[in-house]
């Protein structure tokens, strides 16, 4: 776009972090579930490799994978249907934090696509916000700016390793990670940005 016009600027996803770091008690609709849970929070679309959420729950029957967000773009006949995928649909933006608050691992299992080439999710500072572990395929944005702190997987073995170290997380090493996650949220917030542009 910089032939276009002289004063162009790409400016990264932000966060409202305090919104999702207070997350007061457990949505109902997951409070039955047994641990460990790993959550993925967001549009169920073209997007996301269902594949990978499929061989996810079949490796690791023990593990609810809970899926909170409205299906667009593809048919929910396509949704692999498990005993331990949950599928809770959209959410009010204000109950997201009760969710993500009873949630071991976070998942961004984005499917490498067109569709995602270019994608900067914003759900990685959310995820962040909420000090939890992530664990992403490899979307080129994500690489970039958060391999430091994000797990990164580059097949669906790899995936499946790294939830399972994240779920194993030892206490100083998660510490660290938390300190990480502020580190990268306090270089970012909506009205930073808007202060930029």
């Amino acid at each position: 776009e910089k032939d276009r016009h002289p004063s162009v600027h790409c400016f990264p996803s932000s966060v409202d972090a305090s919104h999702f770091a207070r997350g007061v008690g457990e949505h109902p609709l997951q409070a039955h579930l047994p641990k460990p849970r790993l959550g993925w929070c967001g549009v169920i679309d073209e997007r996301v490799d269902l594949a990978l959420v499929a061989f996810l729950a079949d490796m690791r029957p023990d593990w609810q994978l809970v899926m909170v967000g409205p299906v667009a773009k593809i048919e929910e006949s396509s949704l692999p249907q498990r005993e331990n995928i949950h599928y809770l649909g959209q959410q009010p933006y204000e109950k997201l934090p009760q969710f993500l608050a009873a949630w071991d691992v976070c998942l961004m299992p984005f499917a490498l696509n067109d569709a995602t080439r270019f994608i900067s999710p914003t759900k990685s500072l959310e995820y962040m916000a909420a000090e939890l572990p992530v664990v992403s395929t490899a979307v080129p944005d994500v690489v970039s700016q958060h391999a430091d702190v994000i797990a990164i997987a580059r097949s669906h073995a790899e995936f499946i390793a790294h939830c399972q170290r994240a779920l194993a997380l030892p206490a100083g090493a998660r510490r660290k990670m938390i300190r990480q996650m502020h580190a990268k949220l306090a270089a970012t917030s909506w009205d930073a940005t808007a202060d930029m542009m």
